[in-house]
């Protein structure tokens, strides 16, 4: 019995010289997604069997960690397959797949950042309540949290975004976004482009804000105590202050080069579109498996010859 299957095909469209400098792209994705899932996987291995490194901060950077693995492996075996492809498609449900992967792993690193700097203020600026405010419980609850809700509210976009029929099958990209689907739409695109502006700031806005809260009561808490206590407050928080800082700039110069017209050369908006799942997965482990003083001599431990 015949069964027709009737799959539409995108075309990704956003690959610069592929065929002149191809091998040398695919060598240079394969060598960095290499080093992120090494990176990643050794930061998280030590956390694990490391009882010492069971405790809630721990928890958070090994979720923070395991999130990169995940936005990492939802764009990067694709990538590697259309650098050697003569034709870089994918299917739309592979492709709404892929955008919803995407969008799922940047909102859920905002929410880890949040639930980070608030073990970091209640250590800090609330050291007698901490064991009561961040209890194991807590912690789970947190992290179900930051996971289950990103894919509800990327979910729904996702699906909005499906009900709108396709007039374009290029997308002038090297993978797959939610927005760029919305464009290459020719249906009522109303609901869809509100609902994403409002998770677009749900998933962002509220978190810059707490954590830019959170950082000022620890700056004021520091300058009002010793040297020791500063040293030790900054060695915990600097790390994460500099990897929300960077995640967020790589967010707005992703969403406002989306957004803007077509001026800006084709080559910045293909790296931009990258940023995120290259700078984040790659420097997180690194950052804090040098910066952690126990997770450093852990990692040392693991290595050392004997």
């Amino acid at each position: 019995m015949d069964v027709n299957y009737n799959i539409t095909y995108l075309i990704l469209g956003g690959h610069v010289q592929l065929a002149k400098y191809r091998y040398l792209y695919f060598s240079m994705t394969l060598l960095l997604f290499i080093l992120i899932i090494c990176s990643n996987t050794v930061v998280l291995y030590v956390i694990y069997v490391n009882e010492s490194l069971h405790k809630p901060m721990y928890a958070f950077i090994a979720a923070l960690l395991m999130n990169s693995l995940f936005g990492s492996i939802s764009i990067y075996p694709k990538l590697l397959i259309d650098l050697l492809s003569a034709t870089q498609t994918i299917s739309l449900p592979a492709c709404q797949l892929q955008s919803f992967l995407a969008y799922v792993y940047g909102a859920i690193e905002f929410t880890l950042l949040s639930a980070m700097a608030f073990d970091r203020y209640v250590s800090i600026c609330r050291p007698l309540q901490y064991h009561s405010l961040v209890r194991t419980q807590t912690v789970k609850i947190i992290l179900f949290l930051a996971f289950c809700i990103p894919c509800v509210e990327i979910g729904i976009a996702t699906i909005l975004s499906a009900n709108i029929g396709l007039c374009k099958f290029v997308l002038m990209r090297i993978t797959c976004d939610i927005y760029s689907l919305v464009k290459a739409g020719c249906g009522d695109k109303t609901v869809s482009n509100t609902y994403g502006l409002i998770v677009m700031v749900l998933c962002t806005l509220p978190h810059v804000i707490f954590i830019a809260f959170t950082y000022t009561r620890i700056l004021s808490i520091c300058l009002r105590s010793s040297r020791d206590f500063r040293r030790g407050a900054l060695n915990t928080c600097l790390p994460h202050l500099f990897i929300f800082l960077n995640f967020t700039i790589i967010v707005m110069f992703e969403v406002i080069q989306n957004r803007i017209p077509a001026s800006i050369p084709h080559i910045v908006r293909l790296m931009a579109s990258l940023l995120g799942v290259v700078i984040p997965p790659l420097f997180n482990p690194l950052i804090y498996g040098l910066k952690m003083q126990a997770i450093s001599q852990c990692i040392v431990a693991l290595f050392k010859l004997k």
